[in-house]
């Protein structure tokens, strides 16, 4: 059911659809025209519906009495926009940065921004040194997309289609760990990583949001970001394809875990993705209702 639209970001509004099962999220998808025939067609835009939550009941009843291919048809759209809107926040913050560095004067006048940028990348040393040019070189590497057939891959093996223990509890799709804090116990903890969570989000955005920023802030993601800042240079497009080898870091199972991936885009058709681009349009939250849905939080 879509009701009235209410206040968001600043300048925008969200409009609130709820849904008690996915021939209701399937029918809005439809009217959007965004369908499997439509993406065959050659159509590469992707309406702004932003899943709020991963509903438990995914992961307890339908899931499991769905097809495999209804599965991944339902999992691929439900996630792309959240991904591309992902990207997008990035991109926009990664133009600011260009402007900045081409022009001194604006650098001065937009200190206060530039420098939180570089604690947030972690680049740069003490927030009261001023960053260098070799700074700026290295925060243009790192604020960067990352390939939406990537992430549609990595999100899959990682979650296991978003029917993850972890997906449920906590909107986490990537697996990502967390010490210290907040998060979801592993079942089969090993004692001898110390007491690592896996981390929780309040929205699956906000699990991707986080996906992101770790690849492109972590040490052992250096190597895609240096592939990434290689293609910039050579002019070529940023693809899932043209880095997935980058990423035998980010599980154990390293070479094999890089050939799942790219056996996922390979088998599921994901390159496309890589083309997918937001509708200008007002965005539409997709609000879980009902059985099924992890009450939220006081």
């Amino acid at each position: 059911m879509l009701v009235a639209a209410g206040p968001a970001s600043a300048g925008s509004t969200h409009e609130r659809f709820e849904f008690s099962s996915y021939s209701e999220v399937d029918a809005l998808f439809n009217k959007l025209n965004y369908t499997p025939e439509t993406w065959q067609q050659g159509v590469r835009a992707v309406p702004r519906v932003y899943l709020t939550e991963i509903p438990a009941r995914w992961r307890d009843s339908v899931a499991p009495n769905i097809s495999v291919e209804t599965k991944k048809r339902i999992f691929f759209r439900a996630l792309a926009p959240l991904v591309l809107r992902a990207n997008e926040l990035i991109a926009q913050e990664r133009e600011r940065l260009k402007r900045i560095s081409e022009d001194r004067a604006l650098m001065q006048r937009e200190r206060s921004w530039l420098q939180a940028l570089a604690e947030r990348y972690k680049v740069g040393g003490d927030s009261s040194t001023p960053l260098g040019d070799s700074d700026l070189e290295e925060l243009l590497v790192r604020v960067d997309v990352i390939p939406t057939s990537l992430v549609l891959a990595q999100a899959a093996e990682e979650s296991g289609w978003g029917t993850s223990r972890f997906a449920a509890q906590g909107n986490a799709l990537f697996g990502q760990w967390t010490w210290g804090g907040a998060g979801i116990q592993p079942e089969q903890q090993r004692q001898s990583l110390g007491d690592y969570k896996i981390a929780a989000f309040d929205s699956p955005q906000e699990s991707v949001s986080a996906y992101a920023h770790n690849l492109n802030t972590h040490s052992a993601y250096a190597p895609l970001r240096q592939r990434r800042a290689s293609l910039r240079a050579d002019g070529q497009p940023l693809t899932g394809r043209a880095l997935v080898n980058t990423l035998t870091s980010y599980s154990e199972r390293g070479e094999e875990y890089v050939e799942s991936l790219q056996a996922i885009i390979r088998v599921n058709k994901l390159a496309p993705a890589d083309d997918a681009y937001l509708l200008d349009m007002t965005p539409i939250d997709l609000v879980p209702v009902g059985a099924g849905v992890v009450p939220a939080s006081d």
